[in-house]
């Protein structure tokens, strides 16, 4: 059976050949002249654009299965199926740059050039959700259907910005003028805490869009929350230290909990919400013992005074003082 082969060219065109039943020898290889798009389920389509040359039998579009890579020049790469009209592992590289990333998506933007030399830019969008790998690197798990998914690796390292939201830059090379371009994606989200050793951005928490870090046991001080972690990058012999500092205001609300006040952007705020286990101590200070809101506990104390305690804070202070030495639940639900 005749097989057939599939390329790109550096404009992002898709390159078909044909090879006969006993050789690998091409036959003819053409360029298409078309684009790229990519459907609900995130497969990808090539739509050829007429007309199509007379020695070539092709559809006006091509639908394509494999899977989705991110290449460590920050290129999408497409990896073919194996099907019978087609040889097994045939690399799709798409060049060009993450223009945008969403809570559920991401946008690429792609340059290309029509047979007269016309050069246009299109874009395609990757439907799927934001995550963290084991080596704390973000990862973007493209939906391929019910529990299937392909990785893209961000293979690089990421930091805080000063409203606390997280940023990923990569330099990539300008074909034209072989100059390097630094790219900025920002991550727009939330911090939380929920386990033990861990600390989450939330992107999007009903489609689990959540970047779950593994760290040290967190430093938990009357305005800040501090954790530290290592990013492993597969080109680093050991991982990049990263430290996270939170600064916020400590409240307690008597039909929440013990919360941790953040301002954002914009002054916008967030509460980070804990229960906790509460005691008095001989220096005038309140010691809680943290715990998550489903009463885990997350492995970590948080000493404060008594005058940073207000409003609904004054009134379980005075609780606890009439309580003497028995400590006391805070959180929703344990109605202290």
């Amino acid at each position: 059976m005749e097989k057939v082969r599939y390329e790109i060219d550096p404009h992002n065109r898709l390159i078909i050949k044909k090879t006969g039943k006993k050789t690998k020898l091409p036959r003819f290889r053409q360029v298409l002249n078309g684009c790229f798009k990519v459907a609900d389920d995130n497969t990808l389509i090539y739509h050829i654009k007429a007309p199509i040359p007379e020695d070539i039998r092709a559809p006006y579009q091509i639908k394509l299965r494999g899977k989705w890579s991110l290449t460590k020049n920050h290129d999408l790469m497409f990896t073919l199926d194996k099907w019978r009209r087609q040889t097994f592992g045939d690399q799709l590289t798409l060049q060009g740059d993450i223009i945008d990333v969403k809570k559920n998506s991401l946008l690429f933007a792609v340059t290309t050039r029509d047979k007269d030399g016309v050069q246009s830019i299109y874009a395609l969008k990757l439907q799927g959700s934001w995550q963290a790998d084991k080596n704390n690197r973000l990862t973007f798990r493209v939906k391929k259907g019910q529990h299937k998914y392909d990785i893209l690796t961000f293979d690089g390292i990421w930091k805080i910005g000063k409203n606390y939201q997280i940023i990923y830059q990569y330099k990539k090379a300008q074909l034209a003028r072989k100059l390097k371009k630094i790219h900025t994606l920002v991550f727009k989200g939330y911090w939380d805490i929920k386990n033990k050793a861990r600390i989450s951005y939330v992107i999007d928490r009903n489609t689990n869009s959540v970047f779950n870090f593994k760290t040290s046991l967190g430093v938990f001080k009357d305005d800040y929350i501090k954790y530290e972690l290592g990013i492993g990058l597969s080109y680093k012999p050991k991982p990049i230290k990263r430290t996270i500092t939170i600064f916020g205001t400590w409240k307690i609300k008597k039909t929440v909990g013990l919360v941790f006040e953040v301002e954002y952007e914009r002054k916008k705020v967030h509460t980070i919400v804990f229960g906790a286990k509460a005691k008095l101590t001989d220096k005038d200070t309140v010691l809680f013992r943290l715990k998550n809101n489903i009463n885990r506990d997350i492995g970590t104390e948080l000493e404060l005074s008594h005058q940073i305690l207000k409003g609904d804070g004054q009134a379980f202070l005075r609780l606890l003082k009439s309580e003497r030495e028995s400590a006391i639940l805070v959180g929703a639900g344990w109605g202290w």
